[in-house]
């Protein structure tokens, strides 16, 4: 089959350079699903598989964790899929990734895609969506239902990127006031578009920003970036009791005022259940079939900013060059065959 990967990293200062290759066709046994690639979108998690690559590591690398597509072949033990299904999903860090023209991926993991989106649509919500429904239902504990979130609040920090874009839309479905950080008027715009009651500006301290809004402060946290930027910040506005949680890990000691608080601090990381196989690992291709049916009812769109076509190396390094800009809106979609 075709696919783009790299041998050497490269320059961390750079997006990772894709060779075109021919590698060989994997077939689906178990529970895996043999899927042909449609569309798939860049996030910051395929260059850090690079980063974190050793310089003297020559094995292949294919990344891309976001995949929309067809299934075209079912291991022996699927029950979910078969055949000609339509889905979409994220994948995992232990395997390799979709930037292939076929993509080999456990079920489990895997959810129908929205009726009402095409796949580019499609390809931009699963990985950003998991990590949101994550760390808003098993490591927050915020509730299903509009009626158990009366009167809590939700300060996302990062509210225009990848995750906050679908994490705005999530959290006001479920009926939380949204508070999104945002220091550009295009990303001020974007946030209030999806979701956001109000927006305030991560380059400033919060909890004034907050007083002007007539918050106290806020019951929930959820770290879209560098948590060690912001520690004091939200150590001064998460209420007593509240919960934080981040997706990306803390290098200093957490803020001792979290402590008098009786503050939850939780991580979130999607590839978790797929990386040790929990006895739970289905609940990610349940919670994209809810998604989907939220998506074709109309409460919940895609976060797709930019459409890319075909899939090849010079619109791979386009995309991941803009992504590692850190300005990016929303998520970057390439659809169509995969190229040289």
């Amino acid at each position: 089959m075709k696919a783009l990967g790299f041998y050497k990293p490269g320059p961390k200062s750079q997006p990772p350079r894709f060779e075109f290759i021919e590698v060989e066709r994997p077939v689906p046994t178990g529970r895996n699903l043999l899927v042909e690639v449609r569309a798939v979108s860049v996030n910051p998690t395929d260059f850090r598989t690079r980063d974190a690559k050793d310089e003297n590591d020559d094995s292949l690398t294919i990344v891309g964790r976001d995949v929309a597509g067809v299934v075209v072949e079912a291991g022996e033990e699927c029950t979910l899929f078969k055949e000609g299904d339509e889905v979409y999903y994220a994948g995992t860090t232990i395997a390799q990734g979709g930037h292939s023209e076929v993509h080999l991926v456990d079920e489990r993991l895997v959810g129908k895609k929205p009726k009402s989106l095409d796949f580019a649509e499609a390809a931009a919500l699963p990985l950003t969506s998991i990590t949101a429904w994550e760390a808003y239902f098993d490591r927050l504990g915020i509730s299903h239902l509009v009626e158990g979130n009366a009167g809590k609040s939700i300060l996302i920090i990062g509210a225009a990127g990848g995750v906050g874009s679908i994490a705005t839309q999530i959290a006001k479905r479920v009926g939380l006031t949204v508070i999104g950080t945002a220091s550009r008027p295009e990303t001020k715009e974007w946030a209030m578009q999806h979701g956001a009651d109000y927006t305030i500006n991560h380059m400033e301290q919060f909890d004034a920003q907050l007083k002007t809004l007539g918050l106290s402060g806020v019951h929930y946290i959820f770290c879209l970036t560098n948590v060690d930027d912001h520690m004091s910040n939200m150590a001064k506005v998460i209420l007593p009791q509240g919960k934080i949680c981040s997706i990306l890990p803390a290098q200093k000691p957490l803020d001792i005022a979290l402590f008098s608080k009786s503050v939850t601090f939780a991580y979130e990381l999607m590839y978790t259940r797929s990386m040790f196989h929990t006895e739970d690992m289905i609940a990610q291709h349940e919670l994209l079939n809810e998604l989907a049916d939220w998506v074709d009812a109309g409460k919940v769109k895609t976060t797709m900013t930019e459409r890319m076509s075909p899939i090849n190396s010079s619109n791979l390094e386009q995309a991941y060059g803009k992504l590692m800009s850190g300005r990016t809106i929303g998520k970057i979609v390439l659809e169509g065959p995969i190229e040289s």
